[in-house]
C-alpha cells in the first residue's frame, strides 16, 4: 500500500498539490469563489460569450460538471447565460460586472500563491523545475492521450 507521508516522489507530488489546493481554496474562499469557479472567471477574462460546451473544451471537464459551476457562479451573481442572437438553440455565457471585477483579486491571489510556494528558491531551481513538471505534465498528456488513462 502507498504511504502518503512517505518521501517518495510519487508522495510528495501528492503532498504538494493537496497543500496548494487547500491554501488556494481558502485565499479565493475570502473573495467567495469556490473550486472550478477561478478556471471560468479567466477563460471569460479572455473570451466573454462563449458557450457551456466551449467552457468544457478549453477546460478539460465534464459538460455535468461545468453545469454545476456555472449554475453556483450564475447563482452568486458572477455571470449570465444569453441565447444566441444568431441561433437560438445555442446559450452564451456572460460575465456580471461582478465577475470582471474579481480579475484583480484572482490575480493577487495568484502572485501571492507564487511568491509563497517559490520562496527561496534561486532563478535557476525555479527554472529547474518547470521544466521539471513540464515533462511530467507532457508524459502524463501523452499517456492520458493514448487512451490509457480510462
Amino acid at each position: 500500500m502507498w504511504d502518503r507521508d512517505s518521501e517518495s516522489l510519487h508522495a510528495l507530488l501528492w503532498q504538494v498539490i493537496r497543500q496548494h489546493f487547500i491554501r488556494h481554496h481558502f485565499l479565493l474562499g475570502k473573495i467567495g469563489l469556490h473550486r472550478g469557479q477561478p478556471h471560468v472567471l479567466a477563460l471569460l477574462w479572455e473570451r466573454n460569450g462563449l458557450t457551456q460546451k466551449d467552457i468544457a473544451e478549453a477546460l478539460g471537464l465534464r459538460p455535468p460538471t461545468v453545469t454545476m459551476i456555472l449554475r453556483r457562479m450564475e447563482k452568486a451573481g458572477l455571470l449570465r447565460r444569453e441565447a444566441d442572437t444568431r441561433d437560438m438553440r445555442v446559450v452564451r455565457v456572460y460575465l456580471t460586472e461582478k465577475g470582471q471585477s474579481l480579475r484583480k483579486s484572482v490575480e493577487e491571489i495568484n502572485t501571492m500563491m507564487e511568491k509563497e510556494c517559490f520562496s527561496g528558491l534561486t532563478p535557476e531551481e525555479k527554472l529547474l523545475l518547470r521544466r521539471f513538471l513540464i515533462r511530467i505534465r507532457d508524459n502524463l498528456r501523452e499517456i492520458n492521450d493514448a487512451g490509457e488513462s480510462r
